[in-house]
C-alpha cells in the first residue's frame, strides 16, 4: 500500500515506514502529524476522488529537522556597478510515515 501526499505545495509518494523530507512544519520533534492524501493505492484498489478520500488518513511522526543544500545567488545590473551576492539554505522536517489508512 502506498499513498501520494500533499505538503508544502508539493506532492510525494510515500509508504509505511518511509522517511521523507517536507517543508518545515513548525512542530516539536516526536509529535504526530496528519498529512493530506491525494491518492491511496492498495493493490488493485485506487482511491482518488474527494468522496473516496474523505476517510483516508496518512499519519507520521516528526523525527527531526534537516537543512537542504546551500544555494548561492548573484544579481547585477550592467554598467552601473550594482552587484548583490546572497545565499539561501532551506530547512526541512524529516517525517517517518507510521500509518496509511483507507478509512
Amino acid at each position: 500500500m502506498y499513498a501520494v501526499i500533499a505538503s508544502g505545495g508539493k506532492q510525494e509518494k510515500v509508504a509505511q515506514g518511509q522517511q521523507i523530507r517536507v517543508e518545515l512544519l513548525h512542530v516539536e520533534d516526536g509529535s504526530e502529524v496528519s498529512l493530506t492524501p491525494v491518492l491511496v493505492v492498495d493493490g488493485a484498489t485506487v482511491l482518488s476522488t474527494p468522496d473516496q478520500l474523505k476517510g483516508a488518513t496518512v499519519k507520521g511522526r516528526v523525527v527531526g529537522t534537516e537543512k537542504g543544500p546551500k544555494i548561492n545567488g548573484f544579481t547585477y545590473k550592467r554598467r552601473t556597478n550594482q552587484r548583490r551576492k546572497y545565499g539561501h539554505r532551506q530547512k526541512y522536517s524529516v517525517v517517518e510515515i507510521t500509518s496509511i489508512a483507507k478509512g
